[in-house]
């Protein structure tokens, strides 16, 4: 009979010990595996391994199809199922078609309002595992993404993206009516509630409209003083 490894505290059984020893860590809270560069910790080496490609830049992964770039094979996987012809899930609430049952599973929590994942410094919940992931940025202090001309360092990939135009001066994004350019596409949307008179932010006090989150901030100071 092959010798089997129980865990002492849960009773979950594993076949190698190598394995029992690293499923004890989530009981223990041990991270053994620790980060050269940024100092973030992990409970396997697996994990540190793929966790690397962040500062590397590595995708080891390719799709055979469009040869988009992956660093996780389970990524992968998940975007080949786009070129699956013929294959889609639609929504049941806003009939949008989706091209694979966990990113369905995803977009249905829009219209559901679930949050499944809690930081768990602040209990901010968040939909998605990697909008908590870059959260918790925020308690951690980490910077994963620096820029190679100025070193300044930056919690998400799109931030560094917006960065660097600086130093590259591309502004990729026009305005359609007025040819204005802008190095991020949020920015171009701000500015286009100039030419559509939309003003999405209202004092709760007066009524009066902004186009600015900031503009509306700034304004209800007359109010509170």
């Amino acid at each position: 009979m092959d010798r089997t490894y129980p865990c002492g505290v849960c009773n979950k059984i594993f076949s190698k010990a190598a394995y029992l020893k690293a499923h004890q860590s989530l009981h223990t809270g041990e991270r053994p595996y620790c980060c050269e560069v940024c100092g973030k910790t992990f409970r396997e080496r697996c994990s540190l391994k793929v966790h690397h490609s962040v500062h590397t830049g590595e995708r080891p992964y390719h799709c055979d199809v469009c040869n988009k770039a992956f660093s996780l094979k389970e990524n992968l996987k998940k975007h080949c199922q786009t070129h699956i012809e013929g294959r889609s899930y639609p929504c049941d609430v806003c009939n949008k078609t989706i091209s694979n049952r966990s990113y369905l599973k995803i977009h249905q929590r829009v219209h559901t309002g679930e949050r499944p994942y809690s930081c768990d410094v602040c209990s901010k919940t968040f939909s998605r595992r990697s909008y908590l992931k870059v959260h918790q940025r925020v308690h951690t202090g980490e910077r994963p993404y620096p820029c190679d001309v100025c070193n300044k360092a930056f919690s998400q990939k799109e931030h560094l993206k917006v960065h660097y135009q600086r130093h590259t001066g591309e502004r990729p994004y026009p305005c359609d009516v007025c040819n204005k350019t802008f190095c991020n596409r949020s920015y171009l949307k701000v500015h286009q509630r100039v030419h559509t008179g939309e003003r999405p932010y209202r004092c709760d006090v007066c009524n009066n409209t902004f186009i600015y989150h900031g503009a509306m901030k700034r304004h209800q100071r007359v109010h509170t003083g």
